[in-house]
């Protein structure tokens, strides 16, 4: 049964997928629009959501602390964060899935502008916990996948789903400097209104240039009369054939270093013994080489390598790291751990949205790829917690132990495992 299921999923896939060409050709004819344009415009919307973002998180704990916010507090309003994108994350998918791309694209930079207003004019610590609400629809990332597995054959989705991790380089690079810069010589406001302008330029970026794209005609039954905040049609993807094995691979093989990352702003100071700007130098290292590896090696893997492959291999270089980690002492050793860390998380992250949009049908991507994107704010969430037990009690060595633990389990599992997948391989 999973495989005629797994057979009909792929016959449906090229044909939603030659409609999908079909209704690209007609929005060429009526808008001008092309295909590499509309991708690009995607790209280019991740980045500066994404820059705004990291641009906030460098003065966030200076604003916190000035309305009288102490660390507990703060991790408070980060889980509020980190939660309410969780919840967002599968719902914004949908809206995507039943309003269109544009739609969604909107909604998040709508949502961006809407955040950065109401930290503008956060004078008190209430007002700066509701400036988090908008966070719930604020997911450009999701949305510019969502332009890319629409307007790519599946054998080149992952190469191209990959460049966005150049775009979450730059953000990372450029947000994080573009904020200390403002903050510190024209005050800690000047970022978020920068922000806000920038989210409202988005906003007339994605009106303007992102098509509206109609859904292939096949695919309408599916959506359309179905709710936006409907758990069970959330769920129904997981029932697809190897959808569930692969996102549980997705979750727990980054998991343990996840909650490392998450603590890595205490462990920075506390056991590398770094001051804010060597951290700031550390973050923009992690950005040149997310950069490198995501945008330039993993879309030549892609080409070479089978999904299966590289999803093995990202794995199995997990629990290497998770060595590494065990045996690390200075944050020279970790600057050499990076470079392995990064590429399995970058070959991992983009290899299982490639496969799990590929698993289910042309109307759900967008559903798919918000499930996908709950996954850093799961983290996020029970990260300080978690994470702060296994620091306190075991020390930074428990997070390496537990990975190579945990990634040797799943790479057994993989060699094992008959996971039905659609091998391709770009052209």
């Amino acid at each position: 049964v999973s495989a005629m299921n797994a057979k009909a999923s792929s016959g449906g896939e090229e044909e939603a997928s030659g409609m999908r060409t079909e209704t690209l050709e007609e929005s060429r004819c009526s808008g001008g629009v092309k295909r590499g344009q509309v991708i690009f415009i995607a790209y280019l919307i991740a980045t500066l959501e994404l820059t705004f973002l990291f641009m906030q998180m460098g003065v966030m704990p200076y604003l916190a602390k000035s309305l009288g916010l102490d660390s507990v507090g703060f991790g408070y309003l980060q889980t509020t964060f980190g939660v309410l994108q969780l919840v967002g994350g599968p719902i914004f998918g949908r809206f995507a899935d039943q309003f269109g791309t544009r739609a969604a694209l909107i909604l998040s930079c709508a949502s961006g502008s809407a955040f950065f207003l109401l930290m503008s004019i956060s004078t008190s610590v209430p007002l700066l916990f509701l400036s988090r609400l908008p966070g719930v629809f604020m997911h450009g990332l999701p949305g510019a996948q969502k332009v890319i597995t629409d307007l790519t054959a599946p054998s080149q989705r992952a190469d191209a789903l990959g460049k966005l991790g150049l775009c979450f380089g730059i953000g990372i690079i450029i947000g994080s400097a573009l904020g200390g810069v403002l903050s510190t010589k024209f005050g800690i406001f000047v970022p978020i209104y920068v922000g806000l302008v920038g989210n409202l330029i988005n906003t007339m970026i994605a009106m303007v240039w992102i098509p509206l794209q109609a859904k292939p005609k096949s695919d309408h039954h599916v959506t359309e009369n179905s709710n936006v905040f409907s758990i069970r049609e959330i769920l129904r993807l997981m029932k697809f054939p190897g959808v569930m094995e692969i996102f549980m691979v997705k979750v727990f093989a980054g998991l343990p270093i996840g909650l490392f990352l998450v603590m890595f702003s205490i462990i920075s100071m506390d056991f590398f013994g770094l001051e804010a700007v060597e951290s700031g130098y550390l973050m923009s290292y992690f950005g040149v080489l997310q950069m490198v590896i995501q945008g330039l090696v993993v879309g030549k893997l892609t080409n070479h390598c089978t999904e299966r492959t590289l999803l093995r291999l990202s794995v199995f270089v997990f629990a290497g790291v998770g060595l590494g980690m065990a045996l690390m002492r200075t944050v020279w050793h970790y600057c050499i751990v990076a470079v392995p860390l990064m590429f399995a998380f970058s070959t991992l992250g983009t290899i299982t949205d490639s496969i799990l949009t590929k698993a289910v049908p042309s109307s759900d991507t967008g559903t798919m790829l918000g499930i996908c994107a709950s996954v850093q704010p799961l983290t996020r969430t029970v990260g300080p917690t978690i994470g702060g037990v296994l620091y306190r009690h075991f020390g930074v060595s428990s997070f390496g132990y537990l990975q190579l633990i945990v990634n040797i389990g799943l790479f057994v599992y993989l060699l094992k495992s008959k996971i039905p997948l659609r091998e391709m391989k770009s052209q």
